[in-house]
Parts: C-alpha cells; structure tokens; sequence
C-alpha cells in the first residue's frame, strides 16, 4: 500500500476554523437563551416597552427578576438587546423583534431556537444510538410536537386558507361543498383541525404513527367542538397495502414524506386510496438530497442535524435499517414525478428574511409565488410494485414544494426507470 505524504498543515486554514466555531458555540449558546426569551414570552414583552431596566422588564413579564437579568447578559452580548451602560437599560430594536415575537407571524424566527434545546435533551440516546444501533421513540421528544405545531401554526396554518388552498383549481369551491380529505403524518393536527373549521361540510381524517401527537390533535378538536375531523393512529410503512381504496378526494401531506420508513410505500397507498378524480398535496423539505451540493444550504447543519437527531432515529425505532437519509425536493420530489404527479405551485418565502431560508424545510411564508411547476411524467398503476434508485435533481429556488396531482388515468404510459431495487427516497 502506498503511503501519501502528510499534507502541509494550513496555519491560516487552522485560524478561520478556530474562529468560525467559536462563533458557532456563541450561536450556539444564543439559541438556547433565545428559546428561553421565546417561551417566557420576553421577546414580546420588551417589543412594547420603552428601555427598562432588567427590575421593569421582569415586572412586565412577570418573571423572575435575577433570571432575567442573566437573560439579558446572554442577549446583550449576543447583539440581539442594547444595554445603556449609565441607566443600566435595556432595549430590542425594532429591527430584531421583527424576526422575535409573535406579532412578527410568520419571521419569528425565534419558534426555530427552540429545537436546538428540544434535540440537546436527547443526546445521550442519540450517543447511546452510536454505539447500539436502534433508535430514539417519538416519546422520548416530549417537547418537539408542541414545537412543530408551533412552526406550522405560523407557516403552513397561516397560509392555508388564503394561499395553499388555492394552489388547486376549484379545491375551495370542493371543500365547501363537502369531500373527504386525508392529512398523512398530521403530527398534532392544527391543519386539519383547521381546514375542519374552515369547511365545516367536508370530512378530515388525520393519520400519525405518534399517540402523543394524536392525542393531542384529538384534545384541540374536541376544544373547538369539530365534529367532521378524526385521528388515527397508525404505522403507514404498508400502507399500499392497508390504505383504503378509492376513498379519499383530498390527500395531503406537510413536511411528512421524507419521516416515513417506506415513503415509496406511503406514495403508493396515497394512489391507492385517491377516488380518481382526487387530488394529492404535498409539501416538503428543498434539498438536493446530496451532502456534497447541500454544503451551501443556508441551513443545511441545521437540517441535517434535525435529521440524525429525529427524523433518522425516530425511522430506526420500527426496526427499518434501510439507506435513509436527510432528503429534500431532490429525493421527495422523484418518486410523485415519476408516479404522475403535478408539482403546481413553487413555494419560495418573500419574507424579508427569505435570503437566509430560501431552502428550508417550511413553507415559511405569508406569500406563495403563483408561477407554476409543472412535471409528468409515469402513471403510478404501472409501476406499483417497482422501487427506484436514488437520483438528484436540482431543487428549485423555493424554500418547499408543493405537489398537486390529481390522480393518474389507468391508461398514462411510463417513460421512468425502474432499474432500482430498494425502497427508498
């Protein structure tokens, strides 16, 4: 075996490294007080008072004025909160509560902090999971539900009714009328819970593999009186199999294909159980599915952290060892294309922050551009028991996707290779 020279040690590489992840534990350490600063309700209280000191601003909060002055020691020195060093006052730019409190909708940026502190809490399973192999369950996460039905209470849920309804002609027009809609992996159920509210005639049925989640999508529909919305719990990993045929004239899917042990399996139970004038929503997570082209993601670490630390562990937990792996638009989008689906509708933030989550996992968005993404390609009946190899398409500028197929005709040809063997996206 040939040995290769040790390569010249790069003193200045050495540096920049140095410096970039001291910032990192900086940043680090600012998300935990900014998830703090979140669920204490700080950020808000301080949006509306004039420079406090740390006794005025835990008045207001009704908070614990010794914490609160630590608080501000982290958010001073983390230039998120001004200090006056005579008055010993405290102040949050405007410029920063504009992407900090919950009056900023869909910017918060803050809401994001929090998973930072929800994974650390199971890091030594994660680290046990290293060395055993296995995973993490659901139940371990006692937070992260709450969390994500947090994220899309101000993405997803607030562009439901005004932007992503209308993704799909005469889809209102439908909903009022009354149909029967499925919600695959509706974690905690706040868009089922609130389409059921907005279409009152239609029927909703949520699907989650977490009683946790479950649970609490059936708590908050009982609060509101729903009466045409149901939760199921249950794995979807056959779910070509299990899925009921011809049932369903809406499916929809937010942010959950790329959670599924056999997501190929999910997409063909989803063809199974659209009437054949349904239609299929979906959103997703934009990557290009490949480390190597998601190295300039604007939150690429992010994501793929949230992927070993949940999404991959949390598959692990059924036993499935397959070649899973942080997808994206890359991954999730080549399956639906090639089993006929139309993507309608690119789902780029216009947010003023939209430089920095261009890419991200959410929809993120008061706006949703209206220039559409169209794609067809193999009729799903003709490649039912087919698996695909994985192949990288370029994700588009749009932070998601957002799938609409209305479902194939029996008599659409395939033009897709099926060379592949394994289940996988």
């Amino acid at each position: 075996m040939s040995q290769h020279p040790p390569a010249e040690f790069d003193e200045k590489k050495a540096e920049v490294f140095a410096d970039s992840f001291l910032a990192a534990l900086n940043n680090g350490a600012m998300c935990l007080m900014t998830a703090v600063g979140h669920r204490t309700e700080l950020f808000d209280t301080m949006r509306d008072l004039p420079p406090s000191t740390s006794q005025e601003i835990a008045d207001n909060a009704g908070l614990n004025e010794r914490y609160v002055r630590e608080w501000l020691g982290a958010m001073v020195t983390s230039r998120i909160v001004d200090v006056d060093p005579a008055t010993q006052s405290y102040k949050l730019p405007a410029e920063h509560a504009a992407f900090l409190t919950r009056k900023a909708g869909a910017d918060n940026i803050a809401v994001f902090a929090q998973y930072v502190s929800v994974l650390g809490g199971v890091e030594d399973d994660i680290v046990e999971c290293f060395k055993q192999g296995g995973g993490v369950p659901y139940e371990k996460f006692p937070r992260f539900h709450e969390v994500m039905a947090e994220d899309s209470g101000q993405s997803v849920l607030a562009t439901l009714d005004s932007h992503i309804v209308p993704l799909v002609p005469e889809l209102a027009d439908r909903l009022s009328s009354g149909i029967h809609a499925l919600d695959v992996g509706c974690g905690a159920g706040r868009i089922v819970n609130r389409l059921a509210e907005l279409f009152p005639s239609s029927k909703f049925t949520g699907i989650d593999l977490s009683e946790q989640a479950v649970g609490m999508a059936r708590e908050e529909a009982t609060s509101k009186g729903l009466k045409n919305v149901e939760y199921v719990i249950a794995d979807l990993s056959d779910f070509q199999e299990t899925a009921d045929a011809d049932k369903f004239d809406f499916v929809t899917t937010f942010d959950a294909i790329h959670d599924q042990a056999k997501p190929a399996n999910v997409l063909k139970g989803i063809h199974r159980t659209l009437k054949k004038d349904g239609v299929y929503l979906m959103q997703d997570i934009s990557g290009t599915s490949h480390v190597d082209k998601d190295i300039n993601h604007p939150i690429g670490p992010f994501l793929y952290t949230v992927s070993c630390m949940h999404c991959y562990d949390g598959i692990a937990c059924t036993g499935w060892r397959g070649p899973w792996r942080n997808v994206g638009r890359g991954e999730n989008a080549r399956v639906p294309q090639e089993r006929g689906v139309r993507f309608g509708g690119d789902t780029s933030p216009r947010s003023r922050y939209s430089e920095q989550l261009v890419r991200s996992q959410k929809i993120m968005s008061r706006r949703i551009c209206s220039e559409p993404f169209v794609q067809r390609t193999a009729d799903l009946d003709s490649q039912r028991d087919s698996e695909f190899p994985p192949r990288g398409l370029d994700p588009s500028v749009g932070s998601t996707i957002t799938g609409i197929s209305p479902r194939p005709s029996d008599e659409t040809s395939c033009s897709c290779d099926t060379s592949g063997k394994e289940d996988r996206v």
